[in-house]
């Protein structure tokens, strides 16, 4: 067993990539170099980056390497940038000049990075853009894009700010033989993380590190609605064994049976299923064929995966050319082609992956027509893609502050009042997820409604407003997320306010759970 552990370990922790394998060797080849920030692991580093050197060196006729700088997921690298941009705008500095290009995660960090960063210095404006607008060919983006969306998603930015070369898709990752110790059937909606059978099961990763998480969670407020969906997510919370850093981490705790099922980028399940699958059979194990993978149907969003020049980019004809092999069929195949697939000039099918079978789904929409029998997966992402009814722009904002407020901040609490509330005599035995509207009892009502609630903030001139509807989020979010209430006194001079806002939904929260402690307390016992 602890060789078969040590199997696992090793072959899940090359999906974290190594931060100091991020400037390898290639970058010490002769000739040009590009140096690229990005989140992705060291599978999609290596095989994107040995492509572009192999398509530059037949296109133009001259070397040149990628040099890979991996400081933190995408959120975090966002933070960084406009860190280093603000400092560069207050200095007088030049923007930039230390990377070329911006590669992967989620389409929100790229749209908030294509706005201007603007500071105050000695009462004038100053203001620059992180990334930096390319064009290409018409032609060439209609043959990759079609009519540019994917759902109600776009695919690029009309300004040439940022350009989807991948698809990702969100779901659930399991452990077949952990879930059938719990008497838990593998899950296929959201819903069924919240089973209180599977407390201390769950793994989750904190929204405010991962950009992709904080997507994830965004799909099921918006496809569930504001109510059930963070019913859901206060649940599976409560459910949960930790809060990790990266969504990479989730997928290899629920690999080694640490943990029954978390929230997973589509590509990272496949992936660590398909590692346990190939270790199974170079063993003789069986056992490590335990891995499951699922996008709940008709609950989740597929997401372009971006790559954008940056201002000040040391080569940006380089950086340029590294884009337009992303988008060729060259770089696209890379995606989902086997590895070590031959090219075919009969059909002008590419080449595969040398090494690496990376499990995404390309941009490009003719591939599924045309190479379908060379891809891994069965999967049309433009097949299954459907626009949210109503979506709600303000929801995504709520997401960091909320679940850290309710669940990262007091996560003990949290639990002990899932406890009191699931151990009531009244709590249906068979429910996944169980609301106060759904029972009779009126104690085991009162603590569901508590669990529940949302708390309501103070606006101007003595205003309320409940965060619970559409126009109340709205408000909030403008007044209390962004500050715009800064006049209004309700939180210190000092203090920045998003950190109010989660200190004062907190407070709300804590009270709830002790309240429902103090029923539990007042409940006579059998």
């Amino acid at each position: 067993m602890n060789a078969a552990r040590w199997l696992i370990g090793a072959a899940l922790v090359v999906l974290l990539g190594v931060p100091l394998l991020a400037r390898s060797e290639r970058a010490a080849s002769s000739g040009r170099k590009l140096v690229i920030l990005s989140p992705h692991n060291e599978q999609i580093r290596t095989e994107l980056g040995d492509g572009f050197s192999r398509w530059h060196l037949a296109r133009f006729g001259e070397p040149a390497a990628v040099a890979w700088s991996t400081p933190g997921g995408t959120s975090e690298i966002r933070k960084m940038l406009v860190a280093s941009t603000e400092a560069a705008l207050r200095d007088g500095r030049p923007i930039g000049g230390n990377a070329d290009l911006l590669f992967g995660g989620g389409s929100y960090e790229f749209k908030q990075l294509a706005r201007p960063v603007s500071v105050e210095v000695d009462g004038a404006t100053r203001s620059a853009t992180i990334l930096a607008p390319v064009e290409f060919p018409p032609a060439l983006l209609e043959a990759v894009y079609g009519d540019g969306m994917v759902g109600d998603e776009r695919l690029f930015d009309a300004k040439g700010m940022w350009f989807g070369v991948a698809l990702s898709g969100f779901g659930i990752v399991f452990n077949r033989p952990i879930l059938a110790q719990l008497g838990v059937a593998d899950p296929k909606v959201w819903a069924d993380l919240c089973t209180p059978r599977l407390r201390g099961w769950i793994v989750l990763a904190n929204p405010g590190q991962s950009g992709s998480v904080t997507t994830a969670m965004e799909a099921i407020l918006q496809r569930r609605g504001w109510d059930e969906g963070w019913a859901i997510l206060r649940r599976m919370a409560a459910n949960s064994r930790s809060f990790v850093s990266s969504a990479a981490k989730a997928p290899i705790d629920v690999s080694l049976g640490d943990a029954a099922a978390g929230l997973c980028i589509d590509f990272y399940g496949r992936y660590q299923a398909q590692s346990l699958r190939d270790a199974a059979k170079a063993i003789g194990d069986p056992e490590l064929d335990r891995l499951g993978y699922v996008d709940p149907p008709g609950q989740t969003v597929i997401d372009p995966d971006p790559i954008a020049l940056l201002t000040g980019a040391p080569d940006p004809e380089l950086a340029r050319r590294f884009i337009e092999f992303c988008l060729e069929l060259d770089g696209q195949a890379l995606w989902q082609f086997r590895a070590g697939a031959a090219a075919d000039a009969a059909t002008g099918a590419p080449a595969g992956p040398e090494r690496f079978e990376l499990r995404r789904m390309p941009v490009r929409r003719d591939l599924y027509a045309r190479f379908r029998d060379r891809m891994v997966d069965e999967v049309d992402p433009y097949a299954v893609a459907s626009a949210v009814e109503n979506p709600d722009s303000s929801m995504r904002s709520y997401i960091a502050p909320l679940f850290a407020a309710a669940a990262m901040d007091r996560a003990p609490l949290l639990q002990a009042a899932w406890d009191a509330i699931v151990d009531h005599p009244a709590y249906p035995r068979d429910g996944s997820l169980v609301r106060a509207a759904e029972v009779d009892d009126p104690t085991l009502k009162a603590m569901l409604e508590r669990f529940d609630a949302m708390p309501i903030f103070p606006g101007p001139n003595g205003g309320t407003w409940s965060i619970g509807d559409r126009a109340g989020r709205d408000e909030v979010k403008q007044g209390w997320l962004r500050g715009g209430w800064r006049d209004a006194a309700l939180w210190p001079a000092d203090a920045a306010p998003p950190t109010e806002f989660r200190k004062r939904a907190g407070e709300f929260f804590e009270a709830q759970y002790r309240e429902i402690l103090d029923l539990a307390a007042g409940m006579p016992t059998t």
